[in-house]
C-alpha cells in the first residue's frame, strides 16, 4: 500500500526505536518489531497497543508521564526480544537472578518480572546519573555560599555536561554504533512517509537522519526543563534537594513531552530554534544506515500504518 501510492505531506504520530539488528515502530493501533536474524531473514512481530486509547493518554501534561512509562516498558521489552536473535556464542550467560526468577515464577511470569526490574533499573540509572548526581556534586559547594541563581546555573551545566559525556562514551561501543545506525533507518523511514513518498530504499536513503520527535531530543528537553523547574523550588540541605528533584520529575516529564510534541507538530522559526539543540545532539545517537537496515525500517513502518487514511495524523 505505502510503496505504490503517493500521498500529501503530513505529520504522523508513528514513532519508533532502534533495536539490536532491528527496529520497533509504534502506530496508533499496534506496534511492530522487525529483526534481521544472523541468516539475513526478516523476523516480524506485531502487538496491539491499548495505551493510546486510554483516557489518561489524552490529557495534556498527564499524557507525557503515561506515554513515557509505556515507552520505557515496551522499549526494554523490545530490546530484550531483539537480543534473543544474537548468535549464541555472543550471548551472555543468564545471571543467577534470572535463573532464580525463572524457577520461581515460570518463564512467562518470570519474563514480565524481569522486564519490570529492567525498567526500574533503567529509570533509577537515568534519574541517578542525570538528575541526582549533579545535585550531589553541587552539594560539595554548600560551604561556598553561592547565590541561588549561580548554583542553579552551575547544576544545569553539570547536568548537560554529564549527559554529553555519557553520549560520547556510549557511541564508542561498536555494537551500540550499529543500533544507532538502525536509529537512522527509523528516522529516515518516517521522514519519507511523512513527505508522502513511496517507501522504497532509494527514497528513504536520501532523507535526513535528524527528527524533531527523537528520544535524544526529548531527553535534552527534560534536562533543560528540569533546570527551570528545579530553580523554582530549592532548598539548602542537599538531601532535601534530592527528594525535591525526584518529587518534581513527573512535572518535568509532563512539560517536556508537551514541548517535544508541539515542536514535532509545527514548522516555524520558534520550533526550529527549540528543535536545533536536540537535532545537533542526534549527531551522537543517529548514524547513517546501510540499505539492509533501511529495509528493516521500511518494513517495520509498513506494518503499523493504519488502514484508515489519516488515522495517524498528528
Amino acid at each position: 500500500m505505502a510503496k505504490d501510492k503517493k500521498q500529501s505531506a503530513f505529520r504522523t504520530s508513528i514513532g519508533g526505536q532502534a533495536l539490536i539488528e532491528g527496529v520497533m515502530m509504534r502506530g496508533p493501533d499496534k506496534q511492530a518489531i522487525v529483526i534481521r536474524d544472523p541468516d539475513g531473514n526478516l523476523i516480524e512481530k506485531e502487538e496491539p497497543i491499548s495505551i493510546n486509547k486510554s483516557r489518561l493518554s489524552k490529557i495534556p501534561f498527564i499524557r507525557g508521564i503515561v506515554l513515557f512509562g509505556s515507552s520505557m516498558y515496551n522499549g526494554v521489552k523490545a530490546l530484550t526480544y531483539s537480543a534473543e536473535f544474537v548468535p549464541e556464542e555472543e550471548q551472555e550467560a543468564p545471571s543467577k537472578l534470572d535463573e532464580w526468577i525463572d524457577r520461581k515464577f515460570g518463564s512467562e511470569k518470570g519474563m514480565k518480572l524481569i522486564m519490570g526490574i529492567a525498567v526500574v533499573i533503567a529509570v533509577v540509572m537515568m534519574v541517578g546519573l542525570f538528575i541526582l548526581l549533579p545535585t550531589v556534586l553541587m552539594g560539595l559547594t554548600d560551604g561556598l555560599a553561592l547565590p541561588r541563581v549561580a548554583r542553579n546555573l552551575l547544576e544545569a551545566l553539570l547536568r548537560i555536561g554529564i549527559f554529553l559525556l555519557y553520549l560520547a562514551l556510549v557511541t564508542r561501543m561498536k555494537d551500540i554504533r550499529r543500533v544507532f545506525s538502525y536509529h537512522g533507518a527509523e528516522h529516515k523511514s518516517i521522514h519519507c512517509y511523512e513527505k508522502g513518498l513511496p517507501l522504497t530504499v532509494e527514497n528513504v536513503r536520501i532523507q535526513p537522519r535528524q527528527h524533531p520527535r527523537c528520544g535524544t531530543s526529548f531527553l535534552f528537553v527534560v534536562i533543560i526543563v528540569s533546570a527551570l523547574v528545579f530553580s523554582v523550588v530549592s532548598w539548602q540541605n542537599v538531601w532535601i534537594r534530592m527528594l525535591l528533584r525526584i518529587a518534581l520529575l513527573p512535572v518535568v516529564v509532563g512539560i517536556s513531552y508537551e514541548i517535544n510534541r508541539w515542536v514535532g507538530r509545527h514548522d516555524n522559526p520558534l520550533s526550529a530554534v527549540l528543535s536545533a539543540p536536540g537535532k545537533a545532539l542526534q549527531g551522537l545517537t543517529v548514524f547513517e544506515p546501510d540499505d539492509t537496515m533501511i529495509e528493516v525500517g521500511i518494513r517495520a513502518l509498513e506494518l503499523v500504518i493504519p488502514e484508515k487514511k489519516g488515522a495517524d495524523v498528528w
